[in-house]
């Protein structure tokens, strides 16, 4: 806390980590920005950072999901335009291709569609867990929520995008050990 300077270790152990998250949810272009923001808003605050907790990635996940917030408006603007992609086949034939590939690109705009259709903090949720290696006791500590409420409103949004999508699709299923 004393030592700035040791807490480039922490950087330097979750920058990469916070970089790919941050460019999955706002693409590459921005995400340098927001690892940046992230760990500036995480110096300024460290002397709030609970020492309780053995890792600081759901405390900088929290950060990055607030500046995330932050930007929104061209997370919006991207998934809209994913949203109108047409869901035409690419140029080639069939056996170039591999059926994930195909399938991948077939649900690219309908899985758009659905995450425009969810609010901010079902939109954060969601892809915290689907995006990282949080558990749910972690994307709690990211998001300020208790677990259970965790659990709850995973069940609901999986139930939301299962519908969107027409049915049942891996992103949308359980986990096997809940």
């Amino acid at each position: 806390m004393d030592d700035p300077e040791s807490f480039a270790a922490l950087f330097d152990r979750h920058a990469d980590e916070i970089h790919r998250y941050a460019a999955r949810r706002l693409g590459p272009e921005t995400a340098e920005d927001v690892t940046g923001e992230v760990f500036l808003v995480a110096f300024r605050r460290r002397a709030r950072y609970d020492r309780t907790w053995p890792d600081a990635r759901p405390w900088l996940y929290g950060i990055a999901t607030k500046v995330v917030a932050q930007h929104r408006r061209t997370e919006r603007r991207r998934n809209h335009a994913m949203a109108r992609m047409a869901g035409a086949e690419r140029p080639g034939s069939f056996d170039e291709r591999s059926v994930e590939r195909v399938t991948a690109e077939q649900l690219q705009p309908r899985l758009a569609r659905a995450l425009t259709r969810l609010n901010a903090a079902e939109r954060d949720l969601l892809l915290l867990v689907a995006w990282t290696d949080l558990t749910y006791e972690e994307a709690a500590i990211a998001l300020g929520v208790p677990v259970g409420t965790v659990r709850s409103r995973l069940h609901r949004l999986r139930v939301k995008v299962r519908r969107a999508l027409g049915g049942n699709h891996p992103f949308a299923e359980e986990p096997q050990d809940g």
